[in-house]
């Protein structure tokens, strides 16, 4: 067994690697000075904090936010207040696997609005939604800047999701397992293939990140999860939407590769 301050060096490894690779692409002109940046990762195997960078930072939330919604929703059911049924359920899978706005709208209008479904959250698990602030539906063009929430409450909401200590965990597991897009794991090409990832996605023009569990299989065929959470906010409306969104993604997927490099050393996968 490693000594503890070895061990403290290895998990500082990880941050340092992924803070070097932020430096780096603001030294290349590849972040902008508008930009920052925001870094969670929670080993569940040994209960450690690998990465947190800028955690407590209030980011704008886009669509990261729309699992706490479905959070909310599955609160009330579980109080007899609402009925999860076949509409429901067809409107939570395309809020959280297509992030489809409309249905998003619906299904925060069911639970009483977006400061109803923050009164909610803050008031039954006030630990987890510490910085989040939910004032607006998406808007018409889905262009959505005044909802706010943190790294860490993801990391928060995600630790409580995986550890069925949430309204829903469960089904909020299952939607987020859906097929859908993702910036953790595909096109990350160090990720092992066949990982398990449970995810949303958040994308405007100031923002572009994923918030997610990433469960991945090691040669004794145990599975280990951790979550990553990856924050790009930019102050200024980016010019080329499309390019900027992908090359992005990009820098979120080259850090979900350095994650995953200091978990398979960590655990020997």
């Amino acid at each position: 067994s490693m000594d503890r301050s070895a061990r403290a060096g290895e998990l500082r490894d990880v941050e340092t690697a992924v803070e070097n690779y932020i430096k780096r692409l603001r030294r290349q002109g590849k972040l902008a000075p508008d930009e920052r940046t925001g870094w969670s990762v929670y080993d569940f195997t040994t209960g450690e904090k690998l990465v947190t960078i800028n955690e407590d930072v209030q980011f704008q939330a886009a669509s990261l936010v729309k699992p706490f919604i479905a959070a909310a929703f599955f609160h009330r059911v579980e109080n007899d207040e609402l009925h999860y049924g076949p509409k429901s359920r067809r409107h939570m899978e395309r809020m959280i696997q297509h992030s489809d706005n409309a249905s998003t709208n619906w299904v925060t209008r069911q639970v009483g609005g977006p400061r109803a479904v923050e009164r909610i959250l803050k008031k039954n698990y006030p630990g987890i939604f510490q910085d989040t602030r939910l004032v607006e539906y998406i808007p018409a063009g889905g262009r959505t800047y005044r909802n706010k929430a943190s790294a860490h409450d993801y990391s928060r909401f995600l630790y409580a999701v995986w550890k069925d200590e949430i309204a829903g965990a469960r089904e909020i597991k299952r939607l987020m397992a859906l097929p859908g897009s993702d910036r953790i794991y595909t096109g990350a090409k160090a990720v092992p293939k066949g990982a398990r990832v449970y995810n949303k996605t958040g994308s405007t023009a100031h923002l572009c990140g994923d918030m997610g569990i990433l469960s991945v299989r090691g040669r004794d065929g145990k599975y280990y999860p951790y979550t990553i959470i990856g924050i790009i906010e930019k102050q200024q409306n980016a010019s080329n939407y499309t390019a900027w969104i992908r090359s992005r993604s990009d820098v979120i997927r080259n850090v979900s590769n350095i994650v995953y490099q200091g978990i398979a050393a960590h655990h020997d996968i």
